[in-house]
């Protein structure tokens, strides 16, 4: 009897780390007969939790929403993430998660082991939220953008743009990425045949879900990086690559993912690819990192660099600026 608990405890924890299985699948994960698998679906079914099944050889298994919440099987470090997870969002990020997050903490913390609930307390004490102003997402919309996401089926809604033009966009979801800013969806948008990124707080109320999609292979390897470039180089029409005197990781703290896209240049060096609507603002960003730079690309961008630091000499000496002054380009 023993064996068989533990058996179904596994059973309904690959339910909660995955919707669907094949059932061969899932009977190698568990180590079991399809035949012990059938059964112990089938208890799984008098303990009232809602297993669909498709027959066949190439059949499956799937957990579907019921009209109670199952319990959730979590190892330690999962427990952690989720307790600390909580805390963290009752103090705001998410739109209208705060007293929710609250109450579940509360739930949370009540079965935690002591030797969780401490590690819980250590890494919270030493977390200081900061409030950053700006348009925030509904935790409605994020829930329903992730669960397409794992369960391949895509989505409608309407979206705002950058001139905050409205369009209808249907698109096949891979990915949410948060830059420590804002939630971003990386999806296959079918009306334009292309990657797409879309800020989640100009979607505009909860997507719709329809059907179900074959995932494609994402457009790069390093999602975040991906988002790094679509969000500060591709849509600008000035772009720079410069050389940074500094480790990858002293810039990392200074660069966020939506100003630029950092790669390792050696040990105490580092490249960094950035666009603007100017020269002037990529020349002042770049003043303002606070190292030594080379600019790599474009030429433009070193003339236009000298025109400035003629214009910033001349005003350090508190001379004046020749008769026909250079006027900065861009």
């Amino acid at each position: 009897m023993l064996e068989t608990s533990a058996r179904l405890l596994r059973l309904l924890s690959c339910f909660q780390a995955r919707r669907y299985w094949a059932g061969a699948e899932l009977a190698t994960q568990l180590e079991i007969t399809p035949r012990t698998l059938r059964r112990d679906v089938d208890r799984l079914r008098v303990l009232g939790y809602p297993v669909d099944s498709t027959p066949g050889p190439a059949g499956g298994y799937q957990l579907r929403a019921g009209a109670t919440l199952p319990p959730l099987l979590l190892d330690d470090d999962e427990a952690v993430a989720v307790a600390v997870g909580l805390a963290t969002a009752a103090q705001g990020g998410v739109s209208g998660l705060e007293e929710i997050s609250v109450r579940a903490l509360a739930k949370v913390e009540q079965v935690l082991p002591l030797r969780l609930r401490r590690r819980v307390r250590a890494l919270h004490s030493f977390i200081v939220p900061l409030s950053i102003p700006g348009p925030t997402v509904e935790a409605s919309t994020l829930s329903a953008i992730a669960g397409a996401c794992r369960d391949s089926e895509t989505l409608r809604f309407t979206y705002h743009g950058r001139d905050a033009a409205a369009s209808a966009r249907e698109v096949e979801p891979h990915w949410l990425v948060h830059t420590g800013h804002r939630w971003y969806l990386v999806a296959w948008d079918r009306g334009r045949e292309d990657w797409r990124t879309f800020r989640a707080d100009r979607i505009d109320g909860c997507p719709a879900a329809g059907l179900r999609f074959t995932p494609r292979k994402p457009p790069d390897n390093d999602l975040a990086a991906y988002v790094s470039r679509s969000l500060a180089y591709a849509p600008y029409p000035y772009r720079a690559r410069v050389l940074l005197h500094a480790p990858l990781e002293t810039m990392t703290g200074r660069i966020p993912p939506s100003a630029g896209t950092l790669a390792r240049a050696g040990a105490k060096r580092c490249t960094l690819d950035l666009g603007a609507k100017s020269l002037d603002r990529i020349a002042v960003y770049l003043a303002l990192a606070g190292v030594d730079f080379e600019v790599q690309d474009p030429p433009e961008l070193r003339e236009h660099m000298r025109v400035l630091a003629s214009r910033f000499t001349r005003a350090a000496k508190g001379g004046t600026a020749p008769g026909a002054s250079s006027s900065a380009r861009g």
